[in-house]
């Protein structure tokens, strides 16, 4: 379906952008518009190997959107995705009213719109965590879940929702997130703490019913991530939310264990105090609910953890590469450039 298409990237310099132009690449697909604000990060860097038409700032790229009618998908990834984000304002614009703006030009102009929702909007929930919850009752941890939430239920309450689909990501991680700051993934995090350290940290539990780090999260690696977006991207049909997940719940020392296992060291883990301040808005389990999205059609097997996670250390992570630097593999299996 996307094969005559004009494409629009939002947050195309960034994590989950970057790797849907990257996947969009290997498609062969190239008539692609990045919109983005690059600032003074280092994400400008995921670009540099990537083929597109045309890069646009993404606050000039929203109020010229006639210069752009002939755009036929979106995927819009742009927004704030601090956890830890306090300026409601901030992220009122960015994470909202751009958001729906751009959604009401695309409903408008029948293009398909797929946008960025966050698995964050379930706030505490550890059961259950289906798109078929009223979405009234549920109750985001921080502002920047709520942010998206806010999102949601405007298009519910616009009647557009059944026009558009919204991707409940869970805990994506991977390539392309180094400029991220406090926001990477643990596996990145914890690859540079072993570096420097030998060990990793890891927050202690504070209910009697989850042991030090047995605390769970759905882990999602960004390569199965990207393939169900634009499998829902071609799939007009699949509209409203759905989760983007792997449907399968782990544990931090599992995950932790992965990331020594593909630098091929032993397991060292040191449990810390959490914070007071997360104490009340960490998540102790997530596990995303996967049959309505596994509904649209959807074959493809997703590489399992411990795959996935020596995947991203040893092709991406040890030798510093962005998705796009191609790598070829010799006769032996080494890897080079």
């Amino acid at each position: 379906m996307l094969d005559s298409s004009k494409i629009l990237v939002t947050g195309g310099a960034g994590f989950i952008g970057s790797s849907i132009v990257w996947a969009l690449n290997q498609r062969g697909y190239e008539n692609i518009i990045i919109a983005d604000f690059l600032e003074r990060s280092e994400k400008w860097k995921n670009l540099v190997p990537l083929r597109f038409r045309d890069y646009v700032e993404a606050d000039r790229f929203i109020t010229s959107l006639d210069q752009f009618d002939d755009i036929t998908h979106v995927f819009h990834l742009g927004a704030c995705s601090a956890t830890t984000e306090t300026d409601a304002a901030y992220l009122i614009r960015n994470n909202f009213e751009y958001t729906k703006t751009l959604a009401e030009w695309c409903v408008r102009r029948k293009a398909r719109f797929v946008y960025a929702s966050s698995a964050a909007t379930y706030g505490s929930l550890e059961e259950n965590l289906s798109e078929s919850r009223e979405m009234d009752s549920l109750r985001p941890l921080n502002m920047y879940g709520y942010s998206k939430h806010l999102f949601d239920l405007w298009a519910k309450r616009a009647g557009c929702l059944d026009k558009i689909t919204g991707l409940k990501y869970f805990n994506v991680f991977g390539p392309n997130e180094d400029h991220k700051g406090d926001m990477r993934s643990m596996v990145h995090k914890a690859y540079h703490q072993i570096r420097e350290s030998g060990k990793v940290r890891l927050f202690k539990s504070h209910r009697p019913e989850f042991g030090d780090g047995e605390q769970r999260r759905d882990f999602l690696y960004i390569k199965d991530a990207v393939k169900m977006t634009i499998h829902l991207a071609e799939t007009p049909e699949a509209t409203g939310l759905v989760n983007v997940g792997s449907g399968i719940a782990h544990s931090w020392v599992e995950l932790m264990q992965a990331v020594f296992a593909a630098m091929k060291l032993p397991a060292n883990i040191e449990f810390v105090d959490m914070p007071e301040h997360l104490k009340g808005k960490y998540q102790y389990f997530t596990k995303a609910e996967v049959a309505h999205f596994r509904s649209t059609g959807y074959q493809a097997s997703l590489m399992t953890l411990n795959d996935a996670v020596a995947d991203y250390v040893v092709n991406y992570l040890i030798p510093e590469r962005h998705l796009g630097d191609e790598l070829a593999v010799s006769a032996s299996g080494s890897l080079s450039k």
